[in-house]
This record gives C-alpha cells, sequence and structure tokens, in this order.
C-alpha cells in the first residue's frame, strides 16, 4: 500500500488559503524572473488548477501544459477511481512581452525527427536516484533534465525554491547550468548533500608512480576500469604508467566547504580494506594527502601534503587562496606495500 500522507507541508489548509499561497509564492518567484526566463510548475488535480489560475491572475505568459505520464504508476486499491497516472506541468513565461528560449531543434532531434508533443512518456526515478534516500515526491532526474534542455542555457542560472531532494540542481549541474535551491526540512537538505556530493564529485586521483629496484609482482592487482561495471559516481581512467602506479576511482571522504563532513567510499578502497595483508609485506610509503576541489569550477585548485585537514586548509590559505574558494575538500589517505 502508497502511503498519501507526505508530511505537514503537504496538508491542505482550504482553497482558499491554498490559492493565496500559491499566488504568494509565484508572485515572488515572478519578480525575480529575468525578463526572457520562464517557469515550470508541476503538480496533480489537488494544485495544479490553483496554480494556473494564480498565474493567470499574476500576468504570467501560459505555454504549454505538459502531461507526464508514469507508464508503471501505483494501483488504487479504493477501485474507486481511474489509476492516477499523470501530473500536469505548466511551462509559462514571466509576461506576455516575454521571449522565452525554447531549444525546438533539440526536442525534435530528441523525439527521433519529429515534433515533440506535450504528452510525455517517462519512468518514475529508477532505484540508483533513491540510493541516498527518498523524497514523497520525487522526480526522475530524466524529466528534470527534458526541462531544462528545452528551456535553459549552458551557464543559465535555475532557481528551485522546493527543492526537496534537489533533483532540479543534480539535472541542472550536470547539464553545466548553475543552479540555486531551497528547502527548510533539515532532514531533505541532508539527503541533497550526500545525493549532490556522490553525483557530482567525480574526480581522478593517481598516486605518483614509484619505482623501486625490484621486480613488480607478474601478476598485480588491476585498479583500472577494465572489469569494472559502470559507476556514475566514481569514474576512473587507465591513463599512466603501469607499473607500481595506483588509481582511486573516488576519494575515501569529502569535506564541504564548511564544517560539513561525509564520508564517501568507492570500491577500489573497499576492496582494499578486505585484502589481508600478509606480514611479509614491506610499507615503502604511506601519505595523507588533501586536494581542494574549487567552488566556480569543479577541479582541483590546491593539493597539499598535511597530517591534519586544519594544517591542509592552512597551507591553502598560506597559498593566497580563501576559504571560499573551496567547495569541497578531499582526503586521501595512501599506503604502498611491496611483497
Amino acid at each position: 500500500m502508497v502511503s498519501v500522507h507526505k508530511g505537514d507541508w503537504d496538508k491542505s489548509r482550504g482553497p482558499e488559503s491554498n490559492h493565496e499561497f500559491n499566488r504568494a509564492w509565484l508572485a515572488a518567484a515572478q519578480r525575480i524572473l529575468k525578463p526572457n526566463g520562464s517557469i515550470w510548475v508541476s503538480g496533480t488535480a489537488h494544485v495544479i488548477h490553483s496554480v494556473g489560475f494564480a498565474m493567470q491572475q499574476l500576468g504570467f505568459k501560459l505555454l504549454n501544459d505538459i502531461s507526464w505520464v508514469k507508464p508503471n504508476p501505483p494501483p488504487n486499491l479504493s477501485c474507486r477511481y481511474f489509476t492516477h497516472a499523470t501530473e500536469t506541468i505548466i511551462w509559462a513565461a514571466k509576461d506576455k512581452k516575454s521571449r522565452h528560449t525554447f531549444h525546438y531543434k533539440l526536442m525534435k532531434e530528441t523525439n527521433r525527427g519529429k515534433q515533440m508533443k506535450s504528452v510525455w512518456e517517462i519512468r518514475p526515478p529508477e532505484s540508483w536516484e533513491k540510493r541516498h534516500g527518498k523524497h514523497p515526491t520525487q522526480k526522475p532526474v530524466a524529466l528534470l533534465e527534458r526541462i531544462l534542455l528545452a528551456s535553459t542555457s549552458e551557464g543559465d542560472l535555475v532557481l528551485d525554491p522546493f527543492a526537496g531532494s534537489s533533483t532540479t540542481l543534480l539535472a541542472a549541474f550536470r547539464l553545466r547550468r548553475n543552479a540555486v535551491g531551497c528547502e527548510l526540512d533539515a532532514e531533505f537538505l541532508t539527503l541533497s548533500v550526500r545525493r549532490l556530493c556522490s553525483n557530482l564529485v567525480q574526480l581522478e586521483i593517481s598516486v605518483a608512480c614509484l619505482h623501486f629496484s625490484v621486480d613488480p609482482p607478474r601478476n598485480p592487482m588491476d585498479r583500472s576500469c577494465s572489469g569494472r561495471s559502470s559507476d556514475r559516481s566514481a569514474p576512473c581512467s587507465g591513463r599512466g604508467p603501469s607499473r607500481a602506479s595506483f588509481h582511486e576511482g573516488a576519494p575515501s571522504s569529502v569535506c564541504e566547504g564548511g564544517d560539513f563532513f561525509s564520508n564517501i567510499t568507492s570500491r577500489a578502497n573497499a576492496t582494499k580494506h578486505t585484502i589481508c595483508m600478509s606480514p611479509q609485506l614491506q610499507l615503502v610509503q604511506q601519505e595523507r594527502r588533501f586536494y581542494f576541489v574549487g567552488r566556480a569550477k569543479r577541479e582541483i585548485l590546491f593539493t597539499v601534503l598535511a597530517d591534519s585537514l586544519d594544517e591542509a586548509r592552512q597551507k591553502f590559505r598560506n597559498a593566497g587562496n580563501s576559504d571560499s574558494d573551496a567547495l569541497f575538500i578531499i582526503k586521501t589517505e595512501t599506503e604502498i606495500y611491496i611483497a
């Protein structure tokens, strides 16, 4: 049985109060929307008609109402209604003077050379989209990516005033848009941070090649991508020397720019910790390295060897950087043994 109780935020305050709330937040959104910007609002029959009416009252220019069709919706257990298999998404421009963005050719190409209709059949969120937690009204990434591809361009700023699990932000970042989200629920904020960190921090960190006076084992462990199944959160490559080199597809831990700390473990690390080390193995190198990832561009700005996070951050500042320059700090601990 599927619960219809999503939270106190989803409870009706009555038609008049609901409409007053919709009109208030839509007016705020319209105020900050750029002259040629557009807005998308999704909802079921309980709220979407109020949203459409409020848009008309405020002078938005209604562009389309999209019917999102869910191929495998949850069954209607009361057997007194048709199964709820659609949601309506209203697309509107700021006002009648707006020259909104619409990438018609791209949508036509996506639809195999035919004009895309306003009926979209897209599956609900897949399992990988919920691996960090679930939101009761979570939308599929594919739906948000289509919306953003149709009506925005690279570098545009996207705002989601009801971020939830941050699917909008995730889709925007994947498509090289900037994004801002607002969310009041601490549980959903935590979910969003975990989800965004896992999907967006995709960095390859390679330990420098070390050469020894003895020959390496004939069949060293393969730590490259060959033979590995695809993993959205841990891409890596086989670049670099094959002798005495080590590649990690993802960091062992990630720090957000402030005091937030989240552990993310890669398959390579999981494998490393489950290997039974022989007492005859000789430790030849041990290091703790910190990588500072930029806030504006998700690339490594600074890397340093340090014993602690505080020491690494101090060296980052001494190099002429500001704490606000870094969005993430990635710490790797490496031990290299010779058999």
